[in-house]
């Protein structure tokens, strides 16, 4: 990780809500590449850090998605229910015991060696979050239940099985939406994984 930049200093901190998640509006001093000094007021909403996996058949060339329904897309006017790579909140695990977990409950896989493939910031423009993705191979035999979410979360996840050649017309055609999901599979079918 690399170091604060001394251009920025905070002025004035303030939570404005803390809820399910927390939204901090920040009031900095921004001094400029020029050396010029602003006075800039920014948001940051922090919810925690995510995990995210693409599991992948090599062999069947299929992939494990998930499909489920979020409300930021629908309010905007989306169906709402978006086609996912399995995902969830680190919620102080580390990623890799995070995704485990997420794959088991939502999925109903148990996945055996995941790799991680980048960790990048979501939307840095006002989101702190940062996603660690993975991907793993997963075979038939690796199923343990019927997976679906934790129903206590309110999870009501649909477990989709799907040739990754459908996935990526899926991106194509604007099926999948969702940009963790396109970065994973982009990134398997470049690494040639699928």
């Amino acid at each position: 990780m690399s170091g604060r930049d001394d251009r920025i200093q905070i002025l004035k901190k303030e939570v404005l809500l803390d809820d399910w998640s927390v939204v901090t509006k920040y009031t900095i001093d921004y001094r400029r590449r020029d050396g010029r000094h602003e006075t800039q007021i920014r948001q940051v909403y922090d919810r925690g850090d995510g995990a995210a996996i693409l599991p992948y058949d090599p062999e069947r060339g299929r992939v494990l998605l998930v499909r489920q329904f979020r409300m930021p897309a629908w309010v905007t006017g989306e169906a709402g229910m978006l086609i996912e790579v399995c995902a969830g909140l680190l919620d102080k695990q580390d990623p890799e015991s995070c995704i485990r977990k997420e794959a088991e409950e939502e999925l109903g896989y148990r996945i055996g060696q995941p790799r991680l493939v980048f960790a990048p910031y979501t939307s840095p423009g006002s989101i702190s979050e940062r996603l660690y993705c993975f991907l793993a191979e997963y075979s038939p035999a690796d199923r343990i239940s019927h997976g679906g979410g934790a129903e206590h979360e309110g999870e009501d996840i649909e477990v989709l099985e799907i040739d990754a050649n459908e996935a990526f017309a899926m991106i194509a055609d604007g099926r999948i939406i969702d940009a963790k999901t396109i970065l994973l599979l982009q990134h398997a079918k470049l690494a040639r994984f699928i």
